[in-house]
């Protein structure tokens, strides 16, 4: 079972009990959750059935979609487990796909590890699906390496792809990566899959807390839940509440409901290094377009919130969208800069300076000080920036060495052709 602080436990069961005062049951039904036929969440739920137990599980991405016309479009998931090592690490006995010496060596070698003649156990995903993972990745499995005898062929290599193998699947996530582990080009039932392994108490603290804005960054786009045995849709609520407060801040104080989703997609993508030549420059626009009623769905609760604080003022044209004022006034900022994650608060802090402010309950709470709203917008625009920066450098390294050589250049190529078809 996942180990979460009493804080975030203490979250978990305030969202529960409603003491967020937003509709949680209609933002639980439409939260990230998209409508589909139930015959095809069957059929992406069986999928599941070929991995080991997972504690959370959801899909994106385009292919999901009814108006989706490209079949071929890859379908996304992100999977939660408790022990990814354990989930991970199953060492190989069969079904190798070439029959050369160093196939036989690699057997050889994975016998005596399953059976446990150098102290090393399996585990669960790799025994199952070998085909998931890059290929150089099979024999190391989830055990930590360091010491593990290695067949002879292994020091004939050179330094550099020696250290390279030496890396386990969770070290490279967690090191290198965002501590997300992806297996692309998955095929099953003539589908192209990629899954992304995530520890939940990891999933669980950027979502709250956006350490990487990696994960929550993906969680405050539609997606659709399979299995939620730890109540991450209920905790996505603080993510979806951040999300509308640093999309608020950076609006001018009149906008459509389109330019606000536009902005909440984007946060996620700010600083992202993709944005500069693997990624569709429309990529933004066209999400919130093809989604749009479920980016409704998930952040209307909120809105409504808003306008009934008089913080937000809604006009209807004859269309299906909002037109939005916003108070755009100091405490308005204040509030909005409450709403952010603590970590990004306290990074605020560290820019603008903290002041100390005592609460009727007798709390000592520290607060950023805001001279004025731009300063604060522009003060939170760096600091997700440079998060997104930095994470999707390391996950740009973690899945090259994860996903091995061919299936990496395959990704990026996908990737940039994409980004190179929208340019043109």
């Amino acid at each position: 079972m996942t180990c979460l602080s009493n804080n975030q436990l203490n979250l978990m069961q305030e969202v529960r009990q409603g003491s967020f005062k937003i509709q949680i049951k209609a933002l639980i039904s439409a939260n990230a959750r998209i409508i589909m036929e139930i015959d095809k969440i069957d059929e992406l739920k069986s999928f599941l059935k070929v991995l080991p137990p997972v504690g959370f599980c959801c899909v994106y991405g385009s292919s999901l979609h009814p108006n989706n016309s490209d079949k071929s479009s890859m379908v996304d998931f992100i999977i939660g487990v408790s022990d990814p090592k354990q989930w991970h690490s199953e060492v190989i006995l069969y079904n190798l796909e070439t029959y050369s010496v160093m196939s036989h060596l690699f057997k050889f070698w994975y016998f005596c590890i399953s059976h446990s003649i150098f102290g090393y156990h399996t585990s669960k995903n790799m025994e199952l699906n070998e085909d998931h993972y890059a290929s150089w990745m099979v024999p190391l499995g989830g055990a930590k390496l360091v010491h593990l005898p290695l067949p002879l062929f292994f020091y004939c290599l050179n330094p550099e792809t020696l250290t390279y193998l030496l890396f386990q699947i969770t070290q490279v996530a967690d090191k290198i990566g965002v501590g997300v582990h992806f297996n692309p080009f998955v095929t099953w039932n003539d589908k192209m899959l990629k899954y992304g392994v995530v520890r939940l108490h990891d999933l669980v603290q950027d979502v709250l807390h956006w350490e990487r804005f990696y994960l929550s960054g993906r969680l405050q786009k539609p997606v659709h839940i399979l299995v939620d045995n730890l109540d991450i849709g209920d905790v996505n609520s603080v993510n979806l509440r951040a999300a509308v407060s640093a999309a608020l801040l950076l609006l001018p104080s009149k906008f459509t409901e389109e330019d606000l989703y536009s902005k909440i997609c984007s946060l996620s993508y700010m600083g992202d290094l993709r944005m500069l030549f693997a990624e569709d420059k429309n990529k933004v626009k066209r999400i919130v377009e093809g989604q749009f009623g479920l980016f409704q769905s998930m952040y209307r609760p909120f809105l409504k919130e808003y306008e009934a604080k008089e913080l937000l003022t809604f006009s209807l044209p004859n269309s299906h969208q909002a037109n939005i004022s916003q108070d755009s006034s100091l405490s308005m900022t204040h509030s909005l800069v409450h709403s952010l994650p603590p970590l990004v608060r306290r990074k605020m802090g560290m820019k603008l300076g903290e002041m100390q402010v005592l609460k009727d309950s007798g709390r000592v709470l520290h607060e950023v000080v805001i001279g004025s709203r731009e300063e604060a917008a522009k003060s939170m625009q760096k600091i997700i920036r440079r998060t997104v920066m930095v994470s999707s450098a390391r996950q740009a390294v973690s899945g090259f060495l994860t996903a091995g050589g061919v299936n990496a250049t395959r990704y990026l190529a996908n990737k940039v052709r994409k980004a190179w078809k929208s340019r043109t």
